[in-house]
């Protein structure tokens, strides 16, 4: 047989993780607080950086325009997962302003969160309580110690007496998608493949660094690198490599939360009205205005090939790459806020009990991102409204559906069982099956678990107790 050598061709597009992408996606999860102390680092570094004097929503001078040669799309690619990977920047003031709120704000819980991301997919009722078990079975650090067939067990005696292992592994996948990325891992070396799974296929040496995680995460931590790179294939750069990329990933997702005690809250967008209607803008006080430093920008020369030159130049793309990626921020999170506010008018003028069934996938279909992204912007983004400053996923809440087709917010439930509850007789309190019917009433038709659970979340005790307390 005659082996000949040939040149084949092929075409194909895949989206590559440069560096400055990584920073933009990177921008886009931070808060507000968060950010400005990632600027105030980069104009302590940068010399080609520098702050206006007054914060403004115009954009850089034409020449700085014009000055921009750089390869980053017009719309930054924010599905990735990449930035999952990132840790959290402490947060810290950078003086005062008159948009600052500082309040006592509970960090949010771990399962706090996961319920909100639950409210937000889509399950059936069988699949909502599989899901809503296993995230009481979560712990604080993330992971799924108790075993899938206990769980399954107590499952079968709560009206699923039907229900087989495959119909909780199904759901578990499902879950494993939420954010923290790695939750819901049932031991370190599944928490490690979640978190690999959502790296960009061209990440370098991430065939081996999955291979490693999932056969030979023993022999790293004996620190066994004889048999890694054998059964590897790697020289000892490359394993090297491999090593710190899995030690970039997070073993306790949820450790991040239920931490702050806390915080100051600065509004990114601002909610106003007038004559013609409702309006959303950023606001002006909340991040610098930046801008490339003239005086240096002169003393580049094109064709200068010397140090000091070749260092100039080098700030300078890292300026211009910043400044981009700021206004790629800010362009996104203007985008999804006003998309939000537009659908949550009857809230801005009527309050809680006007609030409108909203998903994160509604929000993502209409402006053409993935959900991941909304759910991104939507955290530890703030809006001051004139009902109150809110955090953008506040917006979002679960449907429940009407009998004559008309679908109610969970958000808009909670504010009428409060409500109802407000004016009940002093000496003949409300029971949940009065509730019930109360609801129904007025074509909100809940079943009485759902509205206990209501209750309690708005922190409510139960007519018996009620009663007692009076």
């Amino acid at each position: 047989m005659v082996m000949k050598a040939s040149l084949q061709l092929s075409v194909g597009t895949q989206l590559t993780m440069t560096p400055q992408l990584q920073q933009a996606i990177a921008l886009l999860q931070l808060s507000t607080l968060e950010l400005r102390q990632e600027i105030q680092q980069a104009l302590d570094a940068n010399p080609m950086l520098e702050q206006e004097e007054e914060f403004s929503e115009q954009a850089t001078t034409e020449q700085q325009e014009a000055d921009w040669e750089e390869n980053i799309p017009s719309e930054l690619s924010v599905d990735s997962e990449w930035s999952d990977t990132y840790q959290d920047v402490s947060s810290a003031s950078m003086g005062s302003n008159t948009h600052d709120f500082e309040r006592d704000t509970p960090s949010q819980s771990l399962k706090s969160h996961l319920i909100w991301q639950l409210a937000m997919t889509d399950f059936g009722s069988s699949e909502q309580l599989i899901a809503e078990t296993l995230i009481d079975a979560v712990d604080d650090n993330g992971y799924m110690l108790q075993p899938l067939n206990e769980l399954r067990d107590g499952l079968r005696q709560q009206q699923l007496g039907s229900l087989n292992q495959r119909d909780i592994e199904s759901v578990l996948l499902r879950l494993q998608q939420f954010e923290p990325t790695g939750v819901f891992a049932r031991d370190l070396r599944e928490c490690l493949m979640l978190q690999l799974a959502t790296l960009p296929d061209d990440t370098p040496l991430l065939i081996p660094a999955r291979r490693l995680t999932r056969q030979f995460l023993e022999a790293l931590g004996r620190d066994d690198r004889r048999l890694l790179k054998r059964r590897l294939g790697l020289n000892d750069e490359q394993l090297d490599d491999v090593i710190q990329l899995i030690r970039s990933l997070d073993p306790r997702p949820g450790g991040t939360f239920g931490n702050a005690e806390s915080s100051y809250v600065i509004p990114d967008l601002v909610v106003h009205h007038d004559e013609q209607g409702w309006h959303l803008t950023l606001n002006p006080d909340a991040i610098p205005r930046l801008r490339i430093q003239p005086d240096y920008a002169s003393l580049i020369k094109r064709a200068d090939k010397s140090q000091d030159n070749q260092f100039l130049k080098e700030h300078l793309q890292e300026a211009r790459w910043l400044i981009k990626s700021l206004t790629s921020r800010n362009d996104t999170l203007l985008r999804v806020g006003r998309e939000i506010i537009a659908r949550q008018i009857g809230f801005l003028e009527h309050g809680e009990e006007a609030m409108e069934p909203l998903i994160l996938a509604d929000i993502a279909e209409t402006v053409e991102m993935h959900e991941s992204t909304i759910s991104r912007v939507t955290t530890q983004k703030y809006v001051h409204t004139p009902r109150g400053v809110f955090e953008l996923k506040y917006f979002f809440s679960s449907q429940i559906g009407g009998q004559d087709g008309d679908s109610h917010s969970s958000t808009a439930i909670r504010a009428r069982i409060k409500k109802l509850i407000q004016n009940e007789p002093a000496k003949k309190p409300l029971s949940d099956s009065r509730l019930v019917e109360l609801l129904g009433n007025e074509d909100i038709n809940v079943a009485r678990r759902t509205v206990a659970k209501y209750r309690e979340s708005i922190g409510i005790p139960s007519s018996s107790e009620r009663r007692r307390l009076r």
